[in-house]
């Protein structure tokens, strides 16, 4: 099969979508021609209610944000507990809250200094400059229990640490005046301490770690050191490129400390052969040499195009790190082509082969549990995949030459839908994206003081009736680039990070695209 280019095919993809906007080789529509001035209108209700959360969220002393309140937005039903990650979504939504005009300048800084405070009297790893898991979002005290009574075995995330070295980078430009409060906190932050580079023996560069714990935890562990001191690693690497740990990939290598190579150890699939044939699919791609590294260039095949997988499917690891660095700008063959398709796969998924009526499938609060995985099974790499309902029904189409299908056409349940992964497909498809919100809102209710619900079973209309740190500042870094003038992007992608970074991820040429 022979692919086209996306720009050629924006128009057969427009012939399944209905007035869809995909990406050119320039990037993504920031501009959203497609979105009227009652969609704005509504966009930026949207982010306004969806700020109310997050001010309901956040203690009042300490500035640090909860991980997730009910919706009564009641401060005694705030969750207890803080991450970097939570922490960090909370700072860059305050940035776009002031570019929106929902806050005044003078509040943002009020607020981002109270936290940058008290981040600065919080513990962490003195070695690494990292921060912990898991907080008291009341004192900013490092947690050994959660408020549940389980134990908290300390640890230091790859991910975590990234998305909040990533708001500190953001806070950094948008608020000079914080610069060297910032700085206290991010200049000691060396991501080094999760890179392995004796993975391969030193044959070719080596992948990030999991994390790993400073004091020895009840789980099979690598025991190493970071700076001299000994710590515990995690068994796992990060091993492939569509997912959402490659923020600190970017960081690490923006700020020098790990070799801009390790960007191409990744797996964008694994290798097409039966010694992989528990992947979910038989990737199809070509085999591409980037600074001195061969790269299999996989793709996984749904509904007429070839896409870079993520491990579940979902949005989340597809786009999030897209909302501070302009992936599809800085590299138009491979993220600025395989972000549209995600997001057309999305949305063929819910309004076409399982028939919800509405589409956006991302991990979020269970509307009859926690929290739950929720993707196009498809298009992950697991083999259990993140399913898109509540039954978590399975898709297996086998795997072409070595597995047999078991279930490739199966009956969906009741589909699963998060407002966040809607809102962060805005750059590629805003007029389906605003109107299936709307839908969500109007025709399902699933909305109250703080905007939308975390998630809805669509069929049963049974409801997550809470608000979570991460996703609403997946909400509002999304309205925040696409209605402030690309806010985060700016922030984030400044010269210094775009002169490593752009040249970098803008030399690959990824294997997806449409079939011709």
């Amino acid at each position: 099969m022979r692919l086209r280019p996306l720009a050629a095919a924006a128009a057969a993809t427009a012939l399944v979508l209905s007035g869809a906007t995909a990406a050119s080789a320039g990037g993504p529509h920031h501009d959203a021609d497609a979105l009227t001035r009652h969609d704005r209108a509504d966009l930026r209700r949207w982010a306004t209610d969806t700020w109310t959360s997050f001010v309901a969220m956040t203690d009042e002393k300490t500035g640090l944000p909860a991980d997730n309140i009910e919706a009564s937005l009641d401060p005694a039903t705030r969750s207890g507990y803080t991450s970097p990650t939570n922490i960090g979504a909370y700072m860059w939504s305050t940035v776009s809250a002031e570019e929106l005009g929902i806050i005044g300048h003078r509040e943002a800084k009020q607020r981002l200094k109270q936290t940058l405070t008290t981040l600065a009297t919080m513990e962490r790893h003195q070695p690494s400059g990292m921060f912990y898991n898991w907080y008291d979002e009341h004192t900013g005290a490092k947690l050994t229990a959660f408020p549940s009574g389980d134990t908290v075995y300390p640890f230091l995330s790859t991910v975590d640490n990234g998305w909040f070295a990533a708001a500190l980078m953001v806070v950094r430009t948008a608020e000079p005046s914080l610069r060297t409060q910032v700085d206290v906190l991010l200049d000691p932050m060396n991501f080094a301490a999760f890179y392995d580079a004796n993975q391969f023996g030193g044959t070719r560069p080596g992948m990030m770690r999991g994390g790993f714990w400073a004091d020895a935890p009840n789980v099979a562990t690598d025991p190493g050191t970071v700076a001299g001191s000994p710590v515990y690693f995690t068994k796992n690497h990060y091993d492939i490129t569509n997912s959402e740990p490659r923020i600190a990939s970017y960081i690490g290598i923006a700020r020098g400390q790990i070799p801009p190579a390790h960007y191409f150890a990744t797996n964008r699939t694994f290798p097409a052969s039966c010694d992989w044939s528990w992947l979910e699919q038989r990737p199809v791609g070509v085999t591409r040499t980037y600074e001195g590294i061969d790269v299999f260039e996989g793709a996984f095949t749904y509904r007429g195009m070839h896409i870079v997988p993520t491990w579940g499917g979902d949005m989340f690891e597809e786009l999030m790190p897209d909302l501070l660095v302009p992936e599809s700008t800085w590299a138009p063959k491979s993220w600025g082509v395989n972000h549209p398709l995600a997001v057309r796969a999305q949305i063929e998924h819910g309004l076409d082969e399982a028939g919800y009526g509405y589409w956006g499938f991302s991990p979020a609060s269970d509307p009859f549990a926690e929290y739950n995985v929720y993707g196009v099974d498809a298009i992950g790499m697991s083999p259990e995949g993140y399913p898109s309902d509540h039954e978590a029904t399975n898709v297996d189409a086998g795997y072409d030459g070595c597995r047999p299908a078991t279930n490739p056409t199966p009956t969906f349940g009741d589909g699963v839908v998060t407002p966040h992964a809607s809102f962060l497909a805005l750059p590629y498809a805003p007029r389906e994206a605003v109107d299936n919100l709307r839908n969500i809102e109007t025709k399902l209710g699933a909305y109250g003081d703080g905007g939308f619900y975390d998630s809805v079973a669509v069929r049963s209309n049974t409801q997550a009736k809470r608000y979570l740190s991460l996703d609403q500042g997946m909400v509002l870094g999304a309205v925040g680039n696409l209605l402030g003038h690309d806010v985060l992007h700016r922030s984030f992608g400044t010269r210094d990070v775009e002169k490593v970074l752009r040249p970098l991820i803008g030399q690959e040429e990824f294997s997806a695209g449409v079939v011709k």
